[in-house]
């Protein structure tokens, strides 16, 4: 009898890995800018990135709620204390929660309804770098975020290093949306960012547009400044060259 148990927790270990593995998701982060950036990964900590550098995550199956993004203009001593202009999380070089707007944002969750895959590219959080997310194996839709978002950022949005969403800033129902499904609608600042990032959430109700599907155990792409859109820092560029919406 003892050596049947044995046997059969050691099948059950084996198939629960088995499912596991085969549904776990590697996420590769790259940092294609002409800066340094800070990457950081809910789940994942975070890691320096200089221009061309890669950083790998493992990301169990089932994972909902998890977010990749950049941080900008970071220091950090040798324990990894410190602070970043953008995207800061705590102080601390090896994130545990989310970071402070604004940021662009990955979001993803593995293995859910019909087996699929949720992703997005989110500006609800603002904007700070130019962003890809895509499959490794090109199956599913490539998403980007590469417009001059910093560069063209109405006044009422501007934040050092990036662009702030609206909600970051007025923190009323029109724009966060807080009362609830369909309670809030596109404004013209949400439109500022459609217009420009047509596949990301301007606001916290843009679904249809916004959310899309890949199948469960596919492999992803994050690319901070991908080839082909605008890689300049908010400090580069002359107040005369910033948009303003009235």
């Amino acid at each position: 009898m003892k050596s049947i148990t044995k046997f059969s927790n050691s099948t059950l270990l084996l198939t629960l890995l088995l499912i596991t593995t085969t549904y776990a998701a590697n996420i590769e982060i790259r940092n294609e800018c002409p800066y340094t950036v800070w990457a950081a990964a809910s789940p994942g900590g975070g890691r320096q990135l200089n221009t061309n550098q890669v950083w790998n995550l493992n990301v169990p199956a089932g994972t909902v709620m998890a977010r990749v993004w950049g941080r900008t203009n970071c220091n950090f001593d040798g324990s990894g204390r410190g602070r970043c202009q953008t995207g800061d999380c705590g102080g601390v070089l090896n994130c545990q929660g989310w970071g402070q707007p604004p940021n662009t944002l990955a979001e993803y969750a593995l293995n859910q309804f019909g087996n699929q895959d949720f992703y997005d590219i989110s500006l609800v959080d603002g904007f700070n770098i130019p962003m890809e997310f895509s499959a490794t194996n090109g199956g599913c839709k490539r998403i980007r975020c590469t417009a001059d978002i910093n560069g063209q950022c109405p006044a009422q949005l501007r934040a050092p290093g990036g662009c702030n969403n609206p909600c970051t800033v007025f923190k009323t129902n029109e724009y966060c949306c807080t009362q609830g499904q369909g309670t809030c609608g596109p404004t013209n600042f949400s439109r500022f960012f459609k217009d420009r990032c047509r596949d990301a959430y301007s606001y916290p109700q843009d679904d249809p547009t916004s959310t899309f599907t890949c199948p469960a155990g596919t492999n992803y792409r994050v690319i901070f400044c991908p080839r082909g859109g605008s890689s300049k820092p908010y400090d580069n560029f002359p107040l005369e060259m910033v948009g303003e919406i009235v």
